[in-house]
């Protein structure tokens, strides 16, 4: 499964001619299996390779963007793309490679090794120890999916970079059932690694941990609907910071004003003090851990707001032209067939100063999210809502019973500044970013956080 079947000397000439050229050459495999119902309900292959062609050019004020995929990954493809963008041949005195770079880091538990038969084993008994454990159980779906990929970058700056990602993910998903209600649970573990992740993560331990929350649930009374104090737990996960803020933080949405609240906010207040948010591509093993994005810039860390300050946006190459500045290392693509755009990684919230268990001690009456489900955000007001997976009614700083049927909703600039108590810890989630009909892997955290004021959506008594 090789990328690079030309050397990268011999595509040199083919990305002159522009302000930036760029070959990415790519070949991946992925392969997903779905259990149901108690049984394989669908088991998928694919492969796919090529390469795309693409160009900037300055036009005046503006920037033009050229670019032509081709599932052919050879030289003279590359040349053929070349005259249908250009119309020019190609550069007689290319620059010389400056750097070349590879980074084919291998899997210690490759996953297209492992057997067929012992992953549908795993989902099998995955679900049969679910159904003997939680008689309420009504469905228990179980996905398996790897992917392998390997890719080479050849631009205009004498760059040169390969490398392989794999990885692999396993989430399960159970509905619960009793006296016509009916309540989910779900559990998802998946990163940059081989098959080990698996093994080494206990997927029946997170199994059970789903299946007993869609239990606890059905026996949970509905949240109430109103404004009112609440807390997101660090074991929420990241959902809330990702859609609240991160998506508005992206360059493009900037640029093109779909994201007014930060438009020219770089060096204003714009949360609470205690408020620093970083997207780190660099963390070890994170689902959206890159080496370098998909443009060929070496990753690091990017400080978006330090102490409630709004520092920087996430830009890829085309965005950071737009302002006559460097890209921070952000431009990811789903594939060679898509364009690169700013996107995150793993963006998390930084621990703050108190106490997570005093801060949920300080709720005289309120809600704790001890886990979020699904969210989305209207990047051009701010507005989002979220689902709430796994809440708790809090009284006199006592978490008493579950809630179910809960929603937050908001709008992400004006909670950000009313957050008032930033714990000391952190908890991670992961998942799939979807953005112009692009998917890619991310991961997001947070500590324990307070919203004196905040309005949940529930049933109202």
């Amino acid at each position: 499964m090789s990328p690079d079947p030309v050397k990268a000397s011999d595509l040199t000439p083919f990305v002159g001619g522009a302000d930036y050229g760029e070959v990415f050459i790519e070949s991946s495999e992925s392969r997903s299996l779905k259990w149901e119902d108690g049984k394989l309900a669908d088991a998928a292959t694919s492969r796919d390779r090529g390469l795309s062609l693409r160009y900037l050019r300055r036009r005046g004020q503006s920037l033009e963007t050229l670019l032509a995929s081709s599932q052919d990954p050879s030289l003279d493809a590359v040349a053929d793309l070349r005259r249908r963008l250009l119309n020019q041949p190609p550069v007689s005195r290319p620059s010389a490679l400056k750097s070349e770079s590879s980074c084919l880091t291998l899997a210690r538990i490759d996953p297209f090794e492992v057997s067929l038969p012992r992953k549908i084993g795993l989902m099998s008994s995955i679900d049969r120890a679910l159904r003997a454990a939680f008689p309420s159980l009504r469905q228990v779906s179980v996905f398996y999916s790897e992917r392998r990929r390997r890719i080479a970058i050849v631009n205009s700056e004498g760059v040169s970079l390969r490398d392989a990602r794999t990885a692999v993910m396993m989430a399960v998903h159970v509905v619960a059932g009793r006296d016509g209600v009916l309540q989910t649970g779900s559990e998802i573990v998946g990163g940059p690694r081989g098959y080990e992740l698996i093994e080494e993560s206990d997927p029946l331990r997170l199994a059970r941990r789903a299946a007993r929350r869609a239990e606890l649930k059905l026996a949970a009374p509905k949240a109430a609907a109103g404004e009112m104090p609440v807390v997101l737990s660090s074991a929420a996960g990241g959902t809330f910071i990702h859609e609240a803020i991160g998506h508005s933080l992206e360059a493009d949405h900037v640029q093109e004003g779909t994201s007014p609240a930060y438009h020219g906010k770089r060096g204003q207040a714009i949360a609470c003090e205690k408020i620093t948010v970083i997207d780190d591509p660099t963390m070890p093993y994170a689902r959206g851990s890159f080496r370098f994005d998909d443009e060929g810039i070496a990753s690091s860390p990017t400080v978006l707001v330090k102490n409630g300050v709004l520092k920087d946006y996430l830009y890829d190459r085309a965005t950071a032209f737009k302002e006559s500045r460097p890209s921070n290392g952000h431009g990811r693509r789903e594939s060679y067939a898509f364009a690169p755009i700013p996107r995150m990684s793993n963006l998390y919230i930084a621990p703050g100063p108190d106490d997570p268990r005093k801060i949920i001690q300080s709720l005289a009456s309120g809600i704790l999210v001890t886990r979020m489900g699904g969210g989305q955000v209207n990047t051009a007001t701010g507005r989002f809502v979220f689902e709430v997976d796994e809440g708790w009614l809090v009284k006199d700083g006592v978490a008493r019973h579950m809630v179910r049927d809960a929603n937050l909703l908001g709008v992400g600039p004006e909670i950000l500044r009313s957050i008032d108590l930033v714990g000391w810890d952190i908890g991670w989630g992961i998942g799939t970013c979807g953005k112009d009909g692009q998917g890619v892997p991310v991961s997001d955290a947070q500590p324990t956080l307070r919203i004196p004021k905040a309005l949940v959506g529930g049933k109202n008594e």
